[in-house]
């Protein structure tokens, strides 16, 4: 059988597509590794101090609250997140810089669900956690990267000292 050198171009490039699919590579331009700015995954059997986050609607805004969070570098916290809103949210730590290149990609792809270590998609009235150890100073962001989201308020700040 012989077929047509556009099909067997597709088939190629189907090929590469689902074994970077496979491999962990996800949609074009939606990279996740194992290397984080804000810092790394927390251990979960050490203690933590314990961070509740709330994501929502209100007033037109959409919202984190609290909106800013301090930790000392070399810190453990365990974020406990929750959902109050009518909505899917996610809570995404990173850089404002990772954040508004990820919002991109999000936007490309808005079905694109999160259950890494530094980030979390809840449906409403849902809860889940991170822990997450802060061994890097600086100022960094928790973020809903779902499209129009951010835009909308769903923006937090940590403060690493």
């Amino acid at each position: 059988m012989r077929i047509g050198r556009q099909t067997f171009i597709t088939l190629v490039g189907t090929t590469l597509l689902t074994a970077a699919a496979w491999a962990g590579e996800g949609p074009p331009g939606h990279h996740h590794d194992d290397s984080f700015s804000a810092g790394e995954p927390g251990n979960a059997k050490k203690p933590a101090r314990i961070v509740q986050v709330t994501m929502g609607e209100m007033d037109g805004k959409m919202m984190f609250m609290p909106a800013k969070v301090e930790v000392k570098k070399g810190e453990q916290v365990k974020f406990v997140l929750r959902n109050n809103g009518e909505l899917d949210h996610e809570f995404i730590l990173a850089t404002t810089a990772e954040n508004l290149k990820h919002a991109e990609a999000m936007k490309k792809n808005p079905d694109m669900e999160h259950d890494d270590p530094n980030g979390k998609r809840l449906a409403p009235k849902k809860a889940d956690e991170i822990v997450w150890k802060f061994t890097k100073a600086g100022e960094f962001e928790y973020s809903c990267l779902i499209p129009g989201h951010r835009e909308a308020g769903m923006i937090g700040t940590v403060v690493v000292k």
